[in-house]
């Protein structure tokens, strides 16, 4: 039986992954967040796990260094999704790209005036053709985390980030203001992948869609 790599990151989207991998019959042998192992293997001798980052999973999955690999939306829209395909909607991790401002900020008047917002984040992609849209001229700096300070010591007028609870940004004097869009996590495949080992790639995409479809979530191309 050939072989099959399914790219995964550590954290929330592993553990809501495992309901679906169990239902495929798979079950690591390892907790990645105990273990230091990168590659970790399964009950079944033929399917392996790589932890990776969350951002690197398109990347893993692009190359073939991964057959199979679940990834948020946000990460795939800073991706430019070549050498895969998103197959299905798992409808987990789910939460809200957002743009937030500090709670005495008026947002509104800023845009009806017309005004230059600096806007820090590290979707850049994403807030570019969001503001574009909207005909906003914005500055955007880049960070990699702890978007919530940015507002707070005068880097950036707002931020967009990934917003679930909202408890971040209320303990940080920020609101959420504008919705950009909901997230979450999609099953990705190697298109080569696809072609060349359908038949050990199929019983797990049937599996994932199963119980995909028994919270009513449909399939999506």
């Amino acid at each position: 039986m050939t072989s099959i790599t399914i790219a995964l990151s550590k954290g929330r989207i592993f553990d809501e992954t495992k309901p679906l991998l169990k239902a495929a019959g798979i079950v690591s042998l390892d907790n990645p967040e105990k273990s230091r192992k990168l590659i970790l293997k399964t009950n079944n001798p033929n399917v392996s796990l790589i932890i990776v980052r969350a951002s690197d999973v398109p990347t893993y999955v692009q190359y073939g260094a991964a057959d199979i690999g679940i990834a948020g939306k946000d990460v795939l829209l800073e991706h430019n999704g070549s050498g895969l395909y998103q197959l299905l909607d798992l409808n987990i991790a789910c939460c809200r790209m957002m743009v937030a401002v500090k709670n005495n900020f008026d947002y509104e008047t800023a845009i009806r005036q017309g005004a230059r917002l600096r806007v820090a984040t590290k979707y850049l992609h994403t807030a570019q053709e969001h503001f574009a849209e909207k005909n906003m001229h914005v500055d955007l700096i880049k960070l990699y985390g702890s978007m919530e300070l940015a507002p707070l010591v005068g880097l950036a007028d707002a931020i967009v980030d990934l917003v679930s609870s909202g408890d971040t940004l209320k303990a940080n004097n920020l609101k959420a203001v504008e919705e950009i869009i909901p997230i979450s996590s999609r099953l990705i495949i190697n298109q080569a992948a696809l072609k060349v080992k359908r038949e050990n790639i199929q019983p797990i995409l049937i599996a994932f869609s199963e119980i995909v479809k028994k919270g009513n979530i449909l399939l999506q191309q």
